[in-house]
């Protein structure tokens, strides 16, 4: 985001606050303004400029830049990088190899992922559709103590998926 700085705030009044205004918050003439922080060999940054009069600050505008980047690197560390995970699954799967991919899906959402679960029909299988619904719905069923699903079972032509979140975790 870049900012407007001293002789390139181009309005007639500003708002100024901090602490270099009088009671914290004033409504004063620009050039007032830059006036007043070059005596202090500082900067005026225009904050708000989508506000009438326009909201400034006198500060350092390098160190409120190094703050900025600062913060924006901070938040996006801490932004939760959700990915969905794909299991797929056919219509005559067996128990085992259903419990081998659960495992899987478990590990996922623990993890933080979303987990997409897909029934492939191939051939003649599209006759198993109701088989197809059953397995996802006992998928998400198994799923239900660590994720939810999003919404029920769709069928988009020979594919039919589900898609289970993580629960959110209760911070202590």
């Amino acid at each position: 985001m870049s900012y407007r700085v001293n002789r390139e705030i181009k309005v007639p009044q500003i708002r100024l606050v901090g602490e270099h205004a009088q009671g914290g918050n004033e409504v004063i003439a620009t050039k007032d303004a830059i006036q007043r922080a070059e005596e202090l060999e500082l900067d005026l940054v225009e904050i708000s400029p989508n506000v009438d009069p326009p909201v400034c600050k006198i500060i350092d505008y390098q160190k409120f830049l190094y703050e900025e980047k600062k913060k924006q690197k901070r938040i996006k560390a801490n932004s939760a990088k959700i990915e969905v995970k794909e299991i797929r699954f056919s219509p005559t799967i067996d128990t085992h190899d259903y419990e081998f991919k659960l495992k899987h899906a478990r590990k996922f959402l623990e993890e933080g992922n979303k987990v997409k679960a897909i029934v492939m029909f191939k051939g003649r299988s599209i006759i198993f559709k109701e088989k197809g619904e059953e397995i996802l719905v006992k998928f998400a069923l198994d799923l239900e103590d660590i994720g939810s699903p999003e919404s029920l079972p769709t069928s988009d032509g020979k594919i039919m998926t589900i898609t289970v979140a993580p629960n959110q975790k209760k911070k202590k």
